[in-house]
């Protein structure tokens, strides 16, 4: 700021003469402008301007640093005065969902849900694609079991920066196909460097049983050696120090005709019914990630193939997208003692809930409805399902929407805290008034809304 002209002459950037009284008097004014000048813009973005210690602040003693002030780089700041937003997705499984009822055909929507909101949390049914998968640092993978009790409160979601992941091959699995699938271990280990640290075949074959029910149309089963399945996951858990498991179970092949509807991206997938058993199992007994991946024969070539189908059908297992999920899945929290003592994320952190129209009845849907600080819930008209669980059939208040672009409009402008009917023509009236009117000796307020 100043320049040196003679020996015992200074000018400043005016051309002003400074003898060398004025030159310390001058420093300390410009120092302090350029430090009162950086604490303004942090304070515009929340985030407090140091005032002891630092390049470019007083010491103790009053006099100004001999270091030059940082650069304040406002793009190096994120606003701290609002909380994070977070969104919960839902897809149910095995219910013929229009989207998210297939393979994978729900993910495009998670990927453009999760860059509106700060945190996404979501199921395997929505975000797994078999072959495919798409890594997103925002979004939590939950499983079905767990995002129920996460609703009701009664469990907590505890980011982690990675787990240990334990394979549950069954033991019905041909030798052929079981390697493949060791293969795809070996691949994500190696290629993406995944902690997958063992794996074990169950001591019986699983014999799982599909079938579609007849009252609600769903597709559901059974696990008829379950047992083996809890030993095996036991014995990763107690011997290899496994937090996670990813279970493949051998399915019956179909016959062509049965599957040819859901590769032409209709009706109902038939065994998602029971790979939601498996990990809800797995889940309610060990309280750890669990998610599941089928073991089929490779289905023959189909020039008509839809693309909602397309994933399953482009590899031999359907096991990477599991392995990747639950690779950094959150761990489940079920004691609330531990709620406040570890860093994690409670039901009454969600800002709002996203499901298709008629699939409101789950026990995570009903819970978030009747929570006593209710996230906006946003049903999707063009997401149907072969349930009848509609608001208007459960009495739970929600906002329609025709379909996932309005969804996720409707989302950035809660996010914004703008209400969403300011951004449609002619929504918003006149504000109205609170009237109070005495009724049996009691006052009562009547409210009206203005939207």
């Amino acid at each position: 700021m100043l320049r040196r002209r003679g020996p015992k002459t200074w000018v400043n950037l005016f051309g002003r003469r400074a003898s060398m009284e004025n030159v310390c008097m001058d420093h300390v004014q410009v120092w302090w402008e350029q430090i009162r000048a950086a604490r303004e813009m942090a304070a515009l973005v929340g985030r407090p301007f140091p005032s002891r210690g630092g390049a470019g602040s007083f010491p103790p003693n009053g006099r100004p640093s001999p270091t030059k002030p940082r650069k304040f780089c406002m793009a190096s700041y994120r606003p701290s005065w609002k909380r994070d937003y977070t969104s919960v997705m839902i897809v149910p499984t095995g219910v013929g969902a229009s989207i998210g009822g297939y393979a994978g055909d729900a993910l495009p929507v998670a990927r453009a849900l999760s860059s509106v909101v700060d945190c996404l949390i979501s199921h395997p049914n929505v975000l797994n694609a078999a072959m495919l998968y798409w890594p997103m640092p925002n979004v939590l993978y939950v499983e079905g079991h767990a995002l129920d009790r996460f609703a009701e409160g009664l469990w907590a979601l505890q980011p982690v920066h990675r787990n240990k992941v334990g394979l549950v091959l069954d033991a019905a699995i041909e030798e052929e196909l079981r390697v493949r699938h060791l293969q795809v271990a070996d691949a994500t280990r190696a290629s993406l460097g995944l902690p997958v640290l063992e794996y074990i075949v169950t001591d019986s074959p699983l014999e799982l049983e599909k079938w579609i029910d007849p009252e609600n149309g769903h597709s559901t089963g059974r696990i008829k050696h379950s047992g083996a399945l809890l030993r095996a996951v036991q014995t990763l858990i107690s011997r290899a120090k496994v937090n996670a498991v990813a279970v493949v179970g051998r399915f019956p092949d179909d016959d062509l005709d049965d599957m040819d509807d859901y590769r032409q991206g209709m009706g109902i997938d038939d065994i998602a019914g029971v790979e939601a058993l498996i990990s809800h199992l797995v889940v309610k007994e060990f309280q750890i990630p669990c998610a599941h991946a089928p073991a089929m024969s490779p289905m023959p070539l189909s020039l008509s193939l839809s693309p909602k189908s397309a994933a399953e059908e482009i590899g031999y297992t359907f096991l990477p997208c599991v392995l990747a999920g639950l690779s950094n899945a959150p761990q489940y929290l079920v004691n609330k003692s531990e709620f406040m003592e570890n860093r994690c994320m409670l039901g009454s952190d969600v800002d709002s809930v996203v499901l298709p129209i008629d699939a409101c009845g789950g026990d995570g849907a009903l819970a978030f409805a009747r929570r006593k600080k209710k996230p906006l819930i946003i049903v999707v008209e063009e997401n149907e399902t072969v349930l009848n669980d509609t608001p208007d059939e459960l009495q739970i208040e929600v906002v329609k929407v025709s379909n996932y672009w309005e969804a996720i409009g409707v989302i950035a402008a809660h996010k914004a805290g703008v209400l969403p009917d300011a951004l449609r023509r002619n929504r918003i009236g006149n504000i109205c008034s609170v009237s109070v009117a005495p009724h049996n000796g009691s006052a009562v307020a009547s409210f009206a809304s203005s939207a």
